[in-house]
């Protein structure tokens, strides 16, 4: 197999049907490393929204369990898409999903963007990092994989395509981002578990290169200060020449996909186990297109979570 043959064979595929297969070569195999940075990167421009940090900040997940919470977000992610979206195992994994945030009354829009974060950090870091770009089949599939998510979360008023999802993302940016201490606290909590997986000597410059890839506007309200040049080159510079020497590299064989593998269940884990200890205690709701409804949207554009849901934005100021 030659480097370039996984592309070859996704540029036959549509995206339309083919959007899950095609976005599981693009994570097991084309380029797994990379699409988990621009996830984590993800993660961190949601913290530069004020009312999405506040309530992170009150939930103290990050405080006092912060691998946890880094690893259940993404092997959740990874559960719903293992055996296919609408398998069994697929809808089970969304139902739990939902039953986690269904403890807060959350804006649309605000789920709008974090889902955008996930479709369209993954794209612009491949992109910019990666050992080619994504071709325009591997794009839209970002975006349909995300667009099914919002479906089986009950998100209303979908992007259609991977241009919506970064107009989407990019206009919500200009309008909600801005600094409160929330943003620094969830933000340092995070980049600490991010450097705790390397030796102590080192946590210093993971920390720094961490803060190099990162934009002027995101680190401004994240309250951090841009990285020197130097560092910012440096950074940029080892992860172009880490590029280069994949691009020249064999291809990650077929028998050898990727697969998570979290510090926090180093003997493996199951869907229980993933989230809040508190998660389980709530019932399971039905997907949207299990009891032919969806969530109700009040006029204030907020997800209404079932009766007993947890405090409002409002209420964790």
């Amino acid at each position: 197999m030659g480097r370039y043959s996984r592309l070859h064979r996704i540029e036959q595929m549509d995206p339309q049907q083919d959007y899950e297969e095609i976005f599981r070569l693009i994570t097991e195999y084309e380029f797994p490393w990379d699409y988990l940075q621009g996830v984590s990167v993800a993660f961190l421009r949601d913290y530069g929204v004020p009312r999405i940090s506040r309530l992170l900040d009150h939930t103290q997940e990050f405080e006092r369990a912060g691998q946890k919470r880094y690893d259940d977000t993404v092997l959740i992610a990874h559960e719903i898409v293992r055996e296919g979206m609408d398998s069994a195992h697929g809808r089970a994994a969304a139902r739990h999903l939902n039953r986690i945030h269904g403890r807060y009354r959350i804006a649309n829009e605000d789920y709008l963007y974090v889902l955008a974060t996930t479709v369209v950090g993954p794209k612009r870091w491949i992109d910019r990092f990666g050992w080619r770009p994504l071709s325009p089949q591997e794009t839209e599939s970002l975006a349909l994989v995300g667009r099914h998510l919002g479906e089986m979360m009950g998100i209303a008023e979908l992007p259609v395509d991977y241009a919506e999802f970064a107009r989407l993302h990019d206009s919500y940016e200009q309008r909600m981002f801005a600094y409160d201490p929330a943003n620094r606290r969830v933000a340092a909590a995070t980049l600490r578990v991010v450097t705790q997986w390397y030796p102590h000597w080192l946590r210093p410059v993971v920390a720094r290169a961490s803060l190099a890839v990162l934009d002027d506007s995101l680190l401004t309200a994240l309250g951090f200060r841009p990285q020197p040049r130097r560092v910012r080159t440096a950074t940029h510079r080892a992860l172009r020449a880490r590029a280069a020497l994949l691009r020249r590299l064999p291809p990650r064989p077929t028998w050898h996909p990727y697969r998570p593998k979290p510090r926090t269940y180093p003997f493996g884990w199951t869907l229980d186990e993933l989230g809040p200890h508190w998660a389980h205690s709530r019932p399971l709701s039905p997907l949207p297109d299990e009891d032919g409804s969806r969530p109700s949207y009040g006029v204030d554009g907020h997800h209404t979570p079932p009766a007993g849901g947890g405090p409002t934005h409002q209420e964790l100021r």
